[in-house]
């Protein structure tokens, strides 16, 4: 018993996306300064290898909503290793590492009062 060939379609190419589990930075950050540590990321990342396009289309990803997040990684060809996309790789098997607070807020952001 052989098993069938099957074609993958891009839908098929990792997990559905999902919000990263709340977590906490080590200290409380302000919305600035985390708006800052995500630009950081961002700059210096496409350095560490793997294509600029997929490093631009994994920021547009997470700065979008879920819906629109899984529109752009499936039609950019990523492949989610992990559902909250810490962790991706493009077609070529390169891998790209994604820290949550550049996909969510910490749980003890400090709220402009």
């Amino acid at each position: 018993m052989g098993c069938a060939g099957s074609t993958l379609k891009p839908e098929d190419n990792g997990k559905k996306l999902k919000k990263p589990k709340p977590w906490k930075h080590t200290q409380a950050i302000t919305p600035a300064q985390l708006r800052q540590m995500r630009d950081e990321f961002w700059d210096t990342a496409p350095h560490y290898g793997g294509q600029k396009e997929i490093w631009d289309a994994l920021r547009a990803a997470a700065d979008s909503d879920l819906a629109l997040a899984q529109t752009i990684v499936d039609s950019a060809g990523i492949i989610i290793s992990n559902s909250d996309m810490t962790l991706c790789y493009d077609e070529r098997g390169a891998k790209y590492e994604l820290p949550k607070y550049v996909l969510s807020e910490p749980t003890n952001l400090i709220k402009d009062g």
